[in-house]
């Protein structure tokens, strides 16, 4: 079985890197969501030298379309906090799921349940492969139209509409607690029946299946390459970055990283408004010449 913990024995300056996994949001994207022409040039050059650049995110397949363009040639991304691997060839709507780990419909009712009860006022949005259902309380968080408006148990139920196609994470938001604080909450309440994380600055939290997380679905793609953890280059600013950047062999956190993140790299960069991803890319590609 693939590990996703890093193992810390080989210092990760000595090996050459044949992959990047870089999050989008707050860290390779700018923050008005562009790709800058530097980072695009960057992003070219590395798999010009034969490194793989795997983007690792938050977002659904749907949202994609910002990177598509900048896939090359395994056209490969992890989505969802590593709830699925697509295949970004393809129009937003008609990308391919390459894998899904779902979060069972059980296990997604109990965080449901366990939250309310922790945190009375929590709302909830459900992520499938397709399809993006909500409460009605739920905010304008995501600027798009849900399928559905109902409670997340109704959503969740065996019977509710669209109960054939996995879900990939649900979404829980509180109007008034901290962030830290409510992500500290959530996963004392909910335990082991699901992973939990934030990408976000206000208090939405992203729960997914039990073992689910940016790092071990790139080690599971890591492995089917033969490539060792040691191998790869990762990048983020969030919570839901600090596992992968753990498990790299090197890491880096955004100028603007959260201070978990910092914690948790092995190194740092300027921030996504001055291209840290593609300063390091070119020192990496530097070196290597």
């Amino acid at each position: 079985m693939t590990s996703a913990t890093r193992q810390p024995e080989t210092p990760a300056s000595t090996v050459p890197p044949r992959l990047i996994a870089t999050d989008l949001d707050g860290t390779l994207l700018r923050d008005d969501k562009s790709v800058s022409e530097r980072t695009v040039a960057a992003l070219a050059a590395a798999e010009e030298a034969g490194i793989d650049v795997f983007f690792v995110t938050g977002r659904p397949a749907r949202w994609m379309d910002v990177v598509s363009d900048h896939v090359h040639g395994h056209g490969l991304a992890i989505c969802g906090n590593g709830a699925a691997v697509v295949d970004l060839h393809g129009a937003p709507g008609t990308h391919r799921f390459v894998k899904v780990r779902e979060l069972a419909r059980e296990n997604a009712l109990d965080a449901v349940r366990l939250l309310r009860d922790s945190a009375p006022g929590t709302v909830y949005a459900v992520e499938q492969t397709y399809g993006f259902h909500q409460e009605p309380a739920y905010p304008k968080l995501h600027m798009e139209i849900p399928d559905l408006l109902a409670p997340a148990e109704e959503l969740l139920a065996p019977d509710a509409p669209g109960a054939r196609e996995p879900v990939l994470k649900i979404l829980a938001y509180h109007p008034e607690l901290d962030p830290d604080a409510f992500l500290t909450l959530a996963r004392l309440a909910v335990g082991d029946r699901a992973t939990i994380t934030r990408s976000s600055p206000s208090a939405l939290l992203e729960i997914s299946g039990p073992g689910v997380s940016k790092a071990s679905t790139l080690a599971l793609c890591c492995a089917e390459r033969g490539i060792s953890h040691e191998e790869v280059v990762a990048f983020g600013d969030m919570p839901n970055d600090v596992e992968m950047l753990t498990w790299a062999g090197r890491s880096y956190a955004m100028g603007n990283a959260h201070p978990d993140v910092v914690a948790a790299a092995s190194g740092r960069t300027v921030a996504n408004n001055d291209d840290g991803v593609a300063v390091i890319i070119e020192q990496i590609l530097a070196d290597r010449s």
